[in-house]
């Protein structure tokens, strides 16, 4: 499966168990989940998947048997972990690293410390790994690309944890939802939303459900509570990506002023925020105040990266200030294909429009590669990697 929408409906909060029951009820193979344990090395652990039912409802049921292990790890323990393994795609590592980071600055935040010196308890349990870990990777089996997610139930009352008693939802998982849509309660119910379910949501989800799309499967993974008369579950759907008439996913602006910088140290800031994950970066020239001349710095960030590049604004340039705005950006479908230009790779990637016709554009790095390795003209060679993809 290839370009895939999935679609979380957490109307009974998300957590890491529940994410992966939803994967399984919807393809995910149930034996490579048996598997995982052992492919992170991590030995002894019994994976059971089994078919539950919550208010008459089948829902698949995802539960660890660990043996004693350490309570909680450190971010670079985790890391470590992580990159143990060299079966992991790249995609898979990254986002699965983005996951445990996002939940570790939010921690560092509430206490005062850096995330290097977090200590995850709950999160950084071997249970609370193999959830982030299998719900990124199983999207990845699943060829799911795009990850869009319903408003999110939170429950209400009070949760134990580490640091003692306290509301629900607990201060981590309360700041990892900012940004996104979410109820209160219902009453009763208690902690329906984990940091982890909060951090799969904040990082994988680029913004709420389309208004149409097309759905190919669905399934629920079910909670561990079980209460009469409601489903405590998470629904997924696989829908068809390419036909969603939404394709609106939410973004964050940042934008700083500045008259007292260089264009040297402009061009170098702009440089560090791409390489930080910013998806646009744009330089504009201002009048600032008493009509100096200057340069106007704005940037577009996932909401999980933000606050980093945010920072990095700060750090890198002369601005004392950067202003901040949620935005919607609307992005067409698209893919990357790579091509060869007479033995030489060439990305172009390819976007469809809403009426169906396709955009294509090579990649100008791998072009301008391939145009000083032949001695051609980049123009040419753009124009054969336009023609190696042959009829649309």
């Amino acid at each position: 499966m290839t370009g895939s929408l999935a679609i979380l409906d957490p109307f009974s909060g998300i957590a890491g168990d529940m994410m992966l029951g939803a994967l399984v009820a919807v393809g995910l193979d149930a034996d490579w989940l048996r598997d995982l344990p052992n492919v992170l090395g991590i030995g002894g652990v019994r994976v059971r998947v089994r078919e539950v039912l919550r208010a008459e409802i089948v829902c698949w049921k995802v539960d660890f048997d660990i043996p004693p292990q350490p309570h909680g790890r450190g971010i670079r323990e985790i890391r470590d972990m992580l990159h143990a393994t060299d079966a992991m795609p790249p995609a898979v590592l990254e986002r699965a690293e983005r996951v445990f980071l996002a939940i570790a600055e939010q921690e560092a935040a509430i206490h005062g410390m850096a995330p290097e010196d977090v200590h995850l308890h709950e999160v950084g349990a071997v249970d609370a790994i193999l959830d982030v870990v299998g719900s990124v990777w199983g999207l990845h089996l699943l060829g799911v690309d795009t990850v869009r997610c319903g408003p999110i139930q939170l429950g209400d009352g009070f949760v134990r944890a580490a640091h003692g008693v306290l509301p629900v939802p607990a201060p981590a998982t309360l700041r990892l939802l900012e940004g996104l849509p979410v109820r209160p309660g219902p009453e009763g119910s208690g902690e329906l939303v984990t940091p982890t379910g909060a951090a799969l949501v904040r990082v994988l989800s680029s913004g709420p459900v389309p208004n149409e799309y097309v759905p190919r499967r669905s399934g629920f993974g079910a909670g561990t509570k079980d209460f009469p008369g409601r489903a405590n579950a998470l629904r997924l759907t696989l829908a068809r990506a390419d036909v969603a008439g939404d394709v609106r996913e939410r973004l964050v602006l940042l934008a700083a002023d500045l008259d007292d910088a260089t264009g040297e140290l402009i061009a170098a800031a702009a440089d560090a925020l791409r390489e930080a994950g910013a998806l646009d970066v744009v330089l504009l020239p201002t009048l600032m105040k008493k009509g100096r001349p200057g340069t106007r710095l704005e940037l577009l960030a996932r909401p999980d990266r933000a606050d980093e590049l945010e920072r990095l604004i700060l750090e890198r340039t002369t601005t004392i200030g950067v202003r901040r705005s949620d935005v919607l950006r609307r992005a067409l479908p698209r893919e990357s294909r790579t091509v060869s230009v007479d033995g030489h790779a060439v990305r172009v990637k390819l976007a469809r429009t809403p009426d169906g016709a396709e955009r294509t554009k090579p990649e100008m790095d791998d072009v301008l590669a391939a145009a000083r390795a032949l001695g051609r003209d980049p123009r040419a060679v753009a124009a054969a990697a336009i023609a190696a993809l042959g009829p649309a």
